[in-house]
């Protein structure tokens, strides 16, 4: 007799609990699906094992198989584009913007114009045109991202906050995946609460008997609001590849929405580790003044901020024309919708 405990969540319909007879030396094996619909860390397990024959001769032996762990990634929207402006002059996007040009990659040549550097001269093709000419290069931009998640539990609408604090998780995923396919660095920074890395994870991790999600440690008495942001994960600063990715994904996995600090008051110093230049994807639910002040204050210290307000606002208008007046971008990414700008392909036009 077995009895595997597996997450409610996770269940696909089979029954974990099955009593099976056999013969001498012979073997069953057996073998379960589980269903990712929410994404979240669950424990598989333990598995209870019974063992006897059936008139009871043999003593009845018992064992246990160690319980495993799983992790349920959030939900990734496949983008193509995103089209987000950059400081920072050299990279591997091509671009549009011509302040920058990457030396890295050469297009062709052009006339010699007043001003132009000797250094950019091609000299070969002048000796054989007899007329100085300079090599021209591709323009490129490096987007050296973070993304700024906003969890704090009050600074979203309170009869749908979950639904939008996930929405908000989904669309920091997708970002994030897609900068890395293009192999751009991208840090992570959230004020929400990772509960393996929370109060008590020493002791291990605690799972609800309901859902079989992974819960956080109740703070002690009186320590709850003087410790609001200690269980705030540390930043992932900015790396590339697809093992940067996993963590990131690791992350917002498990990452929960808590009472922590109002994003306009927690953005300016979560961002201190930052590089000048770095692009900050902040993603919370409003673009109201407090908000817009808080990336103008990212503004000015040398970042590139960009507001992706997740909260449907029919006046995002009046945002978008604050924002601009502040001097960053800002888009109302509210449903899947949203984001088809950033997912229809490029149109290629002939030359």
């Amino acid at each position: 007799e077995f009895n595997e405990s597996i997450p409610p969540e996770l269940r696909h319909g089979q029954a974990m609990h099955q009593v099976v007879g056999l013969k001498g030396r012979e073997q069953v094996s057996f073998t379960y699906q589980v269903q990712a619909a929410q994404r979240g860390y669950y424990r598989l397990g333990p598995l209870r094992l019974s063992t006897g024959d059936l008139f009871g001769f043999a003593a009845r032996q018992r064992g246990l198989l160690a319980a495993d762990y799983l992790t349920v990634y959030p939900r990734i929207i496949p983008l193509t584009q995103l089209g987000l402006p950059s400081r920072l002059p050299f990279g591997t996007i091509a671009s549009t913007q011509r302040l920058f040009e990457d030396p890295a990659r050469p297009m062709g040549v052009r006339d010699y114009r007043s001003g132009d550097s000797l250094r950019q001269i091609n000299w070969k093709v002048s000796a054989h045109t007899r007329d100085l000419v300079v090599k021209t290069f591709q323009p490129a931009i490096s987007l050296e991202t973070a993304v700024l998640l906003n969890l704090h539990r009050d600074d979203y609408e309170a009869r749908d906050w979950r639904t939008t604090t996930e929405w908000a998780i989904v669309t920091a995923a997708s970002l994030a995946a897609h900068l890395i396919n293009q192999r751009q660095p991208v840090g992570l920074i959230t004020n929400g609460v990772d509960p393996l890395l929370g109060a008590g994870a020493a002791e291990g991790p605690d799972f609800d008997e309901v859902s079989g999600r992974l819960l956080r440690r109740a703070a002690p008495d009186g320590a709850a609001r003087a410790g609001a942001l200690t269980d705030v994960p540390p930043p992932i600063l900015p790396r590339n590849g697809r093992a940067h990715l996993m963590k990131v994904l690791e992350r917002l996995a498990r990452i929960e929405v808590e009472r922590t600090a109002p994003f306009a008051q927690w953005a300016t110093s979560a961002c201190i580790h930052l590089s000048w230049g770095v692009t900050i994807l902040a993603i919370t639910a409003f673009g109201d003044e407090a908000t817009c002040q808080a990336l103008h204050r990212l503004l000015r210290a040398g970042f590139n901020p960009i507001l992706i307000a997740v909260e449907p606002d029919y006046n995002f208008n009046l945002v978008r024309e604050r924002a601009r007046g502040l001097g960053f971008r800002a888009y109302n990414v509210a449903r899947l919708r949203d984001l088809d700008p950033w997912r229809r392909p490029r149109r290629q036009v002939p030359v």
